[in-house]
């Protein structure tokens, strides 16, 4: 059984950037086919009528579709298999154009080719996945985090504000909001890269009062995550240590964390701001402003601080 795991985990690690390339040639196929179909006709040796530009646009709408949902979600069959059907559907009507006079059928031809060449590759790495996407998601890899940070409060006090949910996006600024729905589940929803949000739902696992949360998100949701935030008093009387672990599946694998990483929503980079705006609301009351989306700027404090002590519970 280890052996049979080891295998599936090195094949899904191995076909996820062919399965990457293959969702980015799909957004710039579909896109060429989309913006410029009386260019594509030419290229491939179709008559550039009316007919084939609106064929040529459907399947860039199409090819588009598939690209996105490929990079979405690279280690997924599925998204590949929809390539396949595409590809087939490609085949058949250069086949019906090679009959028209108009058609230059070594182009044309040329065009199955570089069709067919790309269904194979297709048919691989879908073949490949299906082997691989038998092993259990908590299997598959993820991406870890860890931050730490001392904080000049008792552990009860922030284990008190933190196990109230509803707080955590006035200093995680990922977070939209967080619903409470009974004593052990919360549905959460965060902001993702270019203006996306996600949503899943979240379990309890562990709750000791004063010292440590455990959660872990639901079947099913676009996210799939755990971690614990634990309180621990810190040497020397300096206030309380919080030490944050977590770890998911990105929405769309490592290529997710590279689009984070672009549009500045890394991991560890959010966590640790987190932990800093919140050391920074227990201590003072307040969270400092910052002039831009990034701490990188210089902030300035803000400007309702006496609110911003009520909602905390930290007093004059």
């Amino acid at each position: 059984m280890a052996e049979r795991y080891a295998h599936d985990s090195s094949a899904s690690a191995s076909i996820e950037p062919l399965s990457i390339a293959l969702g980015w040639f799909s957004l710039a196929l579909g896109a060429a086919e989309l913006i410029a179909p009386s260019r594509m006709a030419r290229l491939i040796g179709a008559p550039d009528d009316e007919s084939t530009r609106n064929t040529l646009r459907a399947f860039g709408a199409r090819e588009i579709g598939a690209g996105i949902a490929i990079l979405a979600q690279p280690d997924r069959a599925r998204w590949l298999w929809s390539r396949v059907g595409g590809d087939a559907l490609d085949l058949a009507w250069l086949g019906r154009r090679m009959a028209d006079a108009n058609s230059e059928n070594d182009r044309l031809g040329m065009a199955a080719a570089a069709v067919a060449g790309v269904t194979a590759l297709d048919v691989y790495a879908a073949q490949r996945l299906n082997r691989a996407g038998a092993q259990p998601a908590a299997k598959r890899r993820g991406v870890k985090v860890e931050q730490v940070v001392t904080i000049n409060r008792s552990a009860d006090d922030l284990y008190q504000y933190w196990r109230d949910f509803k707080n955590l996006p006035r200093f995680m600024r990922h977070l939209n909001a967080v619903e409470v729905i009974d004593q052990r589940r919360s549905r959460w929803t965060a902001a993702a890269p270019a203006g996306m949000s996600v949503r899943w739902d979240a379990e309890i696992l562990q709750d000791r009062e004063g010292e440590w949360i455990a959660w872990r998100s639901l079947p099913g949701s676009q996210v799939e995550n755990s971690g614990s935030v634990r309180f621990t008093p810190a040497p020397g009387a300096r206030g309380t240590e919080v030490r944050v672990q977590m770890e998911y599946l990105p929405p769309a694998g490592q290529m997710g964390r590279v689009l984070a990483m672009l549009f500045g929503e890394e991991p560890e980079q959010q966590i640790r701001e987190d932990l800093r705006r919140f050391k920074q609301l227990m201590e003072t009351g307040e969270i400092p402003l910052s002039d831009g989306p990034s701490m990188w700027r210089a902030a300035q404090p803000a400007k309702r601080a006496g609110q911003i002590r009520e909602m905390a519970g930290v007093s004059e």
